[in-house]
């Protein structure tokens, strides 16, 4: 007898990976944006004419995450054990990495390296999950205009500060 959860391999079933998936993406950007965010010393830094209004942060990376989380779950769905789910664990260590890495350490110059990382290792996860799973790799696209744009932000708020 089979139950909703598990198949009868034991399994979790993908709905509830899934779940656990945009849980886990999604928690872990609102625990670094309240341990984390914005403080006086960002609200004091000079920044480019460009920067958008703080308010606009939240709402593009909660879909962000949603995208990254489903990205993630279709790769680990079809090949759990790739490169393409390899880069994607990597590539969420370093978007976690970035807030405390600019907010807290104060650190803009750092941050550009690990934002720099962040764009390479979303680029390459396009590139890995494309041979794996199309949905996947698209998923990633508005994610890699985002995290380019805040790249520029980054450089600039470094060159400005």
């Amino acid at each position: 007898m089979s139950n909703s959860l598990f198949s009868d391999s034991r399994r979790p079933s993908p709905f509830l990976v899934l779940i656990c998936f945009i849980v886990v993406v999604v928690g872990g950007g609102v625990v670094m944006g309240f341990l984390a965010g914005p403080d006086a010393w960002y609200a004091g830094l000079v920044k480019p004419p460009f920067n958008p209004p703080n308010w606009i942060f939240a709402p593009v990376w909660t879909t962000l995450y949603v995208m990254i989380a489903i990205a993630g779950w279709r790769i680990w769905k079809v090949a759990p054990k790739s490169i393409a789910m390899v880069v994607w664990v990597m590539q969420m260590i370093l978007n976690w990495a970035w807030t405390p890495t600019f907010f807290s350490a104060h650190d803009p110059q750092l941050a550009l390296a690990v934002i720099l990382a962040l764009l390479l290792a979303i680029i390459v996860f396009i590139i890995k999950a494309s041979r794996l799973d199309k949905a996947a790799s698209v998923l990633f696209v508005p994610y890699a205009i985002w995290v380019s744009f805040a790249t520029l932000l980054n450089a600039w708020i470094a060159f400005l500060n």
